[in-house]
């Protein structure tokens, strides 16, 4: 069963590369960057010695999720293009808050227990 499926998740890499290898370099840049994210919140938690969700994380979601857009709009999926549509509008918001919270300057009782 585990080569059955190795082997077919291996003809999807193959397929997919030599059909339309550039789209396909597309949709792994896409996935690497937004499964980057996870890497980067996971490293900035073990330093803090806390879970924290750093600024870079948002960004990383939001290039990551408009790559991934992009393919799923090529592929014409429409579950990934719903999922990543309505993922991308909640990224720009909460880069939207950090900069209005940033240029007010206010420290809320939450944030006094971050650090």
């Amino acid at each position: 069963m585990f080569d059955s499926l190795m082997h077919t998740i291996a003809n999807a890499f193959v397929e997919q590369l030599s059909k339309n290898p550039g789209w396909g370099i597309v949709g792994f840049t896409g996935q690497a960057v937004f499964g980057s994210r996870f890497i980067l919140q996971w490293i900035a938690s073990e330093y803090k010695k806390k879970s924290h969700v750093p600024r870079a994380f948002w960004y990383l979601s939001l290039v990551g999720s408009l790559i991934l857009l992009t393919y799923s709009i090529h592929k014409q999926d429409p579950v990934f293009i719903l999922g990543f549509s309505l993922n991308t509008f909640i990224y720009i918001r909460n880069i939207h808050l950090i900069y209005k919270h940033d240029k007010i300057g206010q420290v809320t009782p939450i944030e006094k227990d971050e650090d």
